[in-house]
């Protein structure tokens, strides 16, 4: 079983060469501290940031380079700092390879529910809307299961949605899944020591899985 750390590495595998991509908030952003070497990519910020780099030590901080989450963050060599329109003018022409965001629900049709707990305080969508309308690619990256041991991988989404169809690939604790076109989620990998029978038990939503499914490989 993985830890937060563990996914984000294995999200950071699915990165390719010169790729732009987003991270959404949460486990997402850990995805910058695992790019493979050898791999150039511009990491992008909807709040108006290309060339992000990994999260800066303590005590090397700097107050004035956030990301979208309010996370300090540092910067590579060329990168660029512009207003919100630009930002979200490259994200809606669709100028992003990739984009990786948290999730509360996602539904074997590859809804998303990522924003929004009914009866509780939140501060809006944010650009969650736009990336899951305009990017050529998605993968969340979410645990599995909630708090109460219940499946977050449903038939159908329970919560408000952002984004109907539109999820690619999935990254939990315990596997990684393939969205179908015809509906339904496919395993790929399974966790180091985490079985296909418990990813059945832990999934809600329909599970293809072959007779052999390999471990992931983190290294």
């Amino acid at each position: 079983m993985l830890d937060k750390n563990g996914i984000a590495k294995r999200i950071a595998k699915e990165i390719k060469d010169r790729y732009y991509v987003n991270l959404g908030i949460g486990i997402p952003t850990l995805v910058a501290n695992y790019i493979p070497d050898g791999v150039n990519v511009v990491l992008q910020s909807e709040n108006g940031l290309l060339g992000m780099g990994p999260f800066p030590y303590e005590g090397e901080e700097d107050a004035d380079l956030i990301n979208a989450g309010k996370q300090t963050i540092t910067t590579l060599p060329g990168s660029s700092i512009f207003d919100s329109a630009m930002s979200f003018g490259m994200i809606r022409s669709q100028k992003i390879d990739l984009t990786i965001l948290g999730a509360m629900e996602v539904s074997e049709n590859g809804d998303i529910a990522n924003w929004k707990i009914p009866g509780k305080m939140v501060k809006g969508m944010g650009g969650a809307m736009d990336l899951v309308a305009s990017a050529k690619n998605i993968i969340v990256a979410m645990q599995h299961v909630n708090k109460a041991g219940e499946s977050k991988l449903l038939p159908q989404c329970t919560l408000p949605l952002t984004g109907v169809k539109c999820i690619k690939k999935i990254v939990t604790e315990l596997a990684v899944l393939d969205v179908l076109s015809e509906g339904g989620f496919k395993l790929i990998e399974r966790a180091p020591g985490v079985s296909v029978d418990y990813i059945r038990q832990a999934t809600l939503g329909k599970l293809f899985a072959d007779d052999n499914v390999p471990e992931m490989k983190l290294d």
